[in-house]
C-alpha cells in the first residue's frame, strides 16, 4: 500500500479505500473474526469505546494490539486484576526533591496512550472500573485539583469475561453506557481453529503493516461526522430506542439517550465504510446490536425464559421495520 497521501485528507473516497485497506491488514493477522474487525473499526471512526466480552484465550488481546500496529498508535495493556488500584490507571503525584525543597509532580499512569486494553475489566473492583469513566467520557484524568488532557486520538477496548465466571464483578449501568459497542467474541470454527494455531504455532506469521495512523483516522472521523441522515432514518433509530422503553415483558430498563446517539454515528460509520454518503435503514438495523445489547437490562421473565439481548432487539427491530 502506498504511503498515505496527506493532500487527500478531505477525500471521502480516498479515506474509505485506506480504512479498508487497514481493515484487511488486520485480518492478515487475527484468523476469521471478521465481523469483529469490522464493528471495531466502525467504533474508531466514531471515537466510541469498544466491550469485548468472551471467553480468555480467543484471540482479544491480539486483536486489539494488531490494530494498533495498523493505525500506528501508541497502544498500553492494563490487566485488571482484584487488587489493582485506580492511581494504577491513572497514574499519581509524587514527591521529588530539588534545590528549593520538595514539591509535587504528575507520574502518567498507563491510561496516558492512543489505545488502551483494558483486559478483563470486570476482574477489578468497582472502585478501580470506576477511574475510567472519566477518561471515556470527557478524554481526561484528574488527579486531585489537576486534570490532565489525553492525547487524541483516544480508546478504550475493554475485555470482559462472561459474568458467570467466578471471580467478575459485573460493570455498572453508567459505566456500560459509556461503551458505544458490545461486541461477543463466540468460540472459532474448526477451519478458523485451523488457522490459528498454524498462524501462531508456525513460521509463516503474517507481518503487519502500518495503514493509517492517527491523523489520518482523526480525517476520517471528521468526514464520517458530515454524513446527512434523511429524517425517515433519524425516525427510524429513534423508534428503536424508544421501544425499549414501550411496556415489554422481557426488558425491565430500556436504552439510553446516548444509545441514539450512538446509533446514529454507528450508522454513519457504516455508510461511509460501505461508500456511501447516506446512511440507510439498513445501516441502522445492523449496528442496532452492538449498541443496544448492553444498554438493554433483561427482566426476570426474559432470564427465566432464556431469552437474551440480541433476541429482544431482533423482535423490535422486526417490529418496527420500515
Amino acid at each position: 500500500m502506498s504511503e498515505l497521501d496527506r493532500s487527500r485528507l478531505e477525500d471521502p473516497a480516498y479515506m474509505a479505500q485506506r480504512i479498508a485497506a487497514c481493515e484487511a491488514e488486520i485480518q492478515k493477522g487475527i484468523i476469521g473474526q471478521r465481523e469483529i474487525i469490522r464493528q471495531v473499526i466502525l467504533a474508531m471512526l466514531t471515537g466510541g469505546n469498544v466491550l469485548l466480552e468472551g471467553m480468555p484465550g480467543l484471540g482479544k488481546t491480539r486483536l486489539v494490539s494488531t490494530i494498533g500496529r495498523v493505525f500506528d498508535l501508541s497502544f498500553k495493556r492494563i490487566q485488571f486484576t482484584p487488587d489493582l488500584m485506580p492511581s494504577d490507571v491513572t497514574g499519581t503525584n509524587i514527591i521529588v526533591k530539588n534545590e528549593k525543597g520538595s514539591s509535587f509532580s504528575f507520574e502518567r499512569g498507563p491510561i496516558f496512550a492512543n489505545l488502551i486494553l483494558a483486559d478483563e475489566i470486570n476482574r477489578a473492583t468497582p472502585k478501580t472500573q470506576s477511574a475510567l469513566l472519566e477518561a471515556m467520557q470527557e478524554h481526561t484524568v484528574t488527579v486531585g485539583n489537576e486534570s490532565h488532557t489525553l492525547e487524541e486520538p483516544f480508546f478504550v477496548l475493554a475485555t470482559q469475561n462472561p459474568i458467570e465466571n467466578e471471580g467478575t464483578y459485573p460493570l455498572p449501568e453508567a459505566q456500560l453506557d459509556r461503551f458505544m459497542f458490545k461486541i461477543l467474541v463466540r468460540f472459532p470454527s474448526k477451519e478458523e481453529l485451523k488457522g490459528i494455531v498454524e498462524l501462531t504455532e508456525g513460521s509463516g506469521a503474517a507481518e503487519i503493516q502500518k495503514m493509517l495512523d492517527g491523523e489520518g483516522l482523526l480525517a476520517a472521523r471528521a468526514l464520517v461526522n458530515q454524513i446527512p441522515v434523511a429524517d425517515a432514518v433519524l425516525d427510524y433509530a429513534l423508534d428503536i430506542v424508544m421501544e425499549t422503553h414501550a411496556e415489554n415483558p422481557h426488558i425491565r430498563e430500556g436504552a439510553s439517550p446516548r444509545a441514539a446517539q450512538a446509533l446514529i454515528r454507528a450508522s454513519r460509520a457504516r455508510a461511509f465504510l460501505e461508500g456511501r454518503l447516506n446512511v440507510a435503514f439498513q445501516d441502522v438495523e445492523e449496528m442496532a446490536y452492538p449498541v443496544l445489547r448492553h444498554r438493554i437490562i433483561p427482566s426476570f421473565d426474559a432470564i427465566s425464559e432464556g431469552v437474551g439481548e440480541d433476541v429482544i432487539i431482533q423482535r423490535i427491530l422486526a417490529a418496527k421495520k420500515p
